[in-house]
C-alpha cells in the first residue's frame, strides 16, 4: 500500500497532482502515519506467519524490508531527489513482498523481487504515488515468472514440525498441496478443516493463511480510517458469486474465499492508494474487476491462483476508470 494522496504542507508540485475538485478537507494525516498503521495492522499477519512457519519467517521479512529501503535510499540518492525513506513506504512494500513468499524461498531470490519492485517498478516512475501497479505484486509477477518452483513450494505446518531437524537439501520432502490445488486436482477429501483454514494451520505463503490474523488488519485499518470497507468486501463478494456462476459447488466457495491469498490481496494490496480509482464509483467498478478476474482465472486458467494477476490488471485500467467516473465541478456551467 502506498500513498502520495494525503501530505504535510507545504503542497508541492507533485503532492498537488491529487487535488481533487473542492470542498477541500484538511487532514493532519501523513504518508508517514498511514504507513505505519499499515505496518501495525500486518503485525497479526506476521505474528501468524512465525507461528505457524517458523523464525524464518523473520529472516525473509527483515530480508525484503532492508532491501526495498536501501534500493529506495540508494536510488534516490544517485538521483540527488530527496531521500523519502522515513516515510515507511519502502518498509511496507518489502513486508507484502516477504508475506506472498513461502517459507522456504530462497532469500537471495527475495531480495532480487523487493530490489526490483523499488527500482522498476517506482522510482522509475517517479517514486511514491506515480508507480502504475502494487510495487509487492509486480515483484510476486516477476519471481512467478523467474522461478516458478521455488515460489510455489509451500510447506505444511504441522509437516514442518515433524521436520525441525531436517536439513535444506531435503526439504521438498515436506512440500504441500495448498487448498487450491486440491481443489483444482478434483479430489476434495483431502481439503483441510475449515477451522485450520480460518487461523491458518495450512501451507501456503507465509502471510495469506490466516483468516483471522488478516481480519483484524481489516478492521483495525477501517476503524483507523486508513481504507474504506468497500474495495476488500465488493472484491471478496465479487469473487464468490462470479465462482458459484462459474459452476463451483456452494460448500467449496468458503476454501476458495480463505485460501489463496484473497484476503492478504484484498485488504493490503488491492486498497493501494496509489493504484486504485480516486473516487468511489471507479473503487467499486476496480473491485468488481478484481473479482470477476480472480474467479476467472482460478476456474479458467491453469493457475489456481489469481489474486496477483487480477489486482494487477485492475491497476493497469485505474487510469482509464478515473477517466470515465470523473465527476464534474461543483457549479460547473454545462
Amino acid at each position: 500500500m502506498e500513498n502520495n494522496k494525503i501530505t504535510k504542507d507545504p503542497i508541492t508540485v507533485n503532492e498537488a497532482r491529487f487535488v481533487s475538485l473542492a470542498p477541500h478537507i484538511r487532514s493532519n494525516d501523513t504518508v508517514q502515519k498511514i504507513m505505519l498503521d499499515v505496518i501495525i495492522a500486518l503485525v497479526p499477519a506476521m505474528i501468524a506467519a512465525v507461528y505457524f512457519f517458523g523464525m524464518r519467517s523473520i529472516l525473509l521479512i527483515l530480508t525484503c524490508v532492508v532491501a526495498c529501503v536501501a534500493t529506495e535510499y540508494i536510488t534516490q540518492s544517485a538521483l540527488k531527489k530527496t531521500v523519502q525513506i522515513k516515510d515507511l513506504s519502502a518498509v511496507v512494500t518489502g513486508i507484502l513482498i516477504a508475506l506472498n513468499m513461502p517459507q522456504s524461498f530462497p532469500l537471495w531470490m527475495a531480495a532480487f523481487g523487493s530490489v526490483f519492485s523499488i527500482l522498476i517498478v517506482k522510482e522509475c516512475f517517479g517514486g511514491i504515488g506515480f508507480n502504475f501497479m502494487n510495487p509487492a505484486l509486480a515483484a510476486r509477477l516477476v519471481l512467478m515468472a523467474s522461478w516458478p518452483k521455488q515460489i510455489t513450494d509451500y510447506i505444511s505446518p504441522e509437516l514442518l514440525k515433524q521436520s525441525i531437524t531436517t536439513s535444506a537439501a531435503t526439504m521438498d520432502g515436506v512440500s504441500y498441496a495448498t487448498p487450491l490445488q486440491i481443489i483444482a486436482s478434483g479430489d476434495l477429501s483431502k481439503l483441510p478443516a475449515m477451522s485450520d483454514m480460518f487461523i491458518g494451520n495450512i501451507g501456503g505463503v507465509i502471510g495469506e493463511t490466516s483468516a483471522i490474523a488478516l481480519l483484524i488488519g481489516f478492521v483495525y485499518l477501517v476503524v483507523r480510517k486508513v481504507i474504506s470497507w468497500e474495495i476488500p468486501v465488493i472484491y471478496v463478494a465479487t469473487t464468490a458469486v462470479c465462482l458459484g456462476i462459474l459452476g463451483i459447488p456452494m460448500n467449496v466457495i468458503p476454501y476458495e474465499l480463505l485460501a489463496g491469498g484473497l484476503l492478504l490481496g484484498a485488504i493490503f494490496m488491492a486498497t493501494d492508494y496509489t493504484t486504485n480509482p480516486i473516487n468511489r464509483k471507479g473503487r467499486i467498478i476496480f473491485a468488481l474487476g478484481c473479482g470477476i478476474l480472480t474467479a476467472v482465472i482460478r476456474v479458467k486458467a491453469s493457475l489456481p491462483e489469481g489474486v496477483s494477476y487480477a489486482i494487477c490488471l485492475m491497476n493497469l485500467a485505474t487510469p482509464l476508470i478515473d477517466k470515465l467516473t470523473i465527476t464534474s465541478a461543483y457549479g460547473e456551467a454545462k
